[in-house]
């Protein structure tokens, strides 16, 4: 399955920085996946928002489909939506690897996850700045990944909540090795080491790769510094 080799495969990359796409020239795609490749990144992070959930939208199954025919990369695909329940089977036949769904978005995160899982995807789950690790201790044993989000989810640019930190380090502590551990929002050159001390293998990162000139670069700077433990 191809789902579980990219997971083992980012688990093995980790600390990893995923590019987040929303910031990406959707009019020159493919040249987009070209450089990101060359550029030695292990995964993509796709964003998709319902209008409902958060308040802005964004792409949906075409993009992810598009994607898919585009690279081999592991497609790490974060739902921002309401009743992500009614969308997993097409997500997963869209191309997804790994799908998240936001514990805020459902009443009980479990059944999603295991549907998820029976889809044949690496089930993801996030929670928001607000949502404490608490609240979702029942479901963690369904996880294949956590997505701790630094910044309340909608739009790019924003400064990143230094309670992730505490939250990545308490999940950390909880988690069996195999289970990812992702962070979301306003990582850059200064906050990504934290992040990699406090625990996070997966950075996602948007305008420090896609608003520099030169992704090659960017990547392997990100990439050093999140390994870095100081």
């Amino acid at each position: 399955m191809s789902s579980a080799r990219h997971l083992a495969e980012l688990s093995a990359a980790s600390p990893a920085v995923l590019p987040s796409l929303l910031l990406c020239d959707f009019g020159n795609l493919e040249r987009e996946v070209r450089q990101l490749e060359e550029a030695g990144v292990k995964g993509l992070h796709l964003d998709v928002m319902d209008g409902h959930f958060v308040p802005n939208m964004t792409y949906g199954l075409p993009i992810v489909a598009a994607l898919r025919g585009l690279t081999d990369l592991p497609l790490d695909v974060h739902l921002m939506i309401s009743n992500p329940q009614q969308y997993v089977s097409q997500f997963v036949d869209a191309g997804s690897d790994i799908l998240t769904i936001h514990a805020e978005a459902v009443d009980d995160p479990c059944p999603v996850l295991e549907q998820i899982r029976t889809a044949g995807a690496g089930a993801g789950l996030a929670i928001n700045p607000p949502t404490s690790v608490e609240s979702i201790e029942a479901a963690l044993p369904l996880c294949d990944m956590v997505l701790v989000m630094s910044v309340m989810p909608g739009f790019g640019g924003q400064s990143f909540d230094e309670v992730a930190l505490e939250k990545l380090k308490a999940l950390r502590a909880r988690l069996p090795d195999h289970v990812l551990l992702e962070v979301d929002g306003g990582v850059n050159e200064e906050t990504i080491a934290a992040c990699g001390a406090a625990g996070a293998q997966l950075m996602v990162v948007g305008s420090a790769i896609f608003r520099q000139e030169d992704y090659t670069a960017s990547v392997a700077k990100l990439t050093q510094l999140a390994g870095d433990k100081g």
